[in-house]
């Protein structure tokens, strides 16, 4: 139980990780891109490269809780349902600022690719890549 703990948490922590990360590539490769982020003014191609982050993000975090719970499905199940979650209020907030088809997306792409990113970590190997 404490693994899966930790797992949901880790999960929630590599997401913000990767997401902050993505997020300062984007402002440093794309042209105008810090310019329109405080207004959320941005192009298609702005937005696609965010869904492009975010999925990465998910990715990433569905492979840490994996990782650290040994691939344990019921916290990355979990940690898939729980993103979402804490996104609504954010989209909430933000839905006036991008199109219907982001935000559908967005919301789809944090459970389907948590969970694909939790099956690339393999079956019966520990944290340190040992058989168990």
């Amino acid at each position: 139980m404490v693994r899966a703990i930790i797992g949901v948490a880790g999960g929630l922590v590599a997401w913000i990780v990767a997401a902050t990360i993505g997020n300062l590539v984007l402002r440093a490769a794309l042209s105008g891109y810090s310019q329109v982020e405080p207004s959320m003014n941005f192009t298609p191609g702005m937005m696609i490269a965010r869904l492009l982050v975010g999925a990465a993000a998910s990715l990433f975090a569905g492979f840490s809780a994996a990782w650290i719970t040994r691939r344990r499905g019921r916290a990355v199940t979990v940690l898939a349902v729980l993103l979402p979650v804490l996104f609504i209020p954010v989209h909430y907030q933000l839905w006036q600022n991008f199109p219907v088809w982001y935000h559908l997306v967005f919301f789809a792409s944090l459970v389907v690719l948590t969970l694909l990113g939790a099956l690339a970590f393999p079956r019966g190997i520990d944290r340190v890549g040992a058989a168990e």
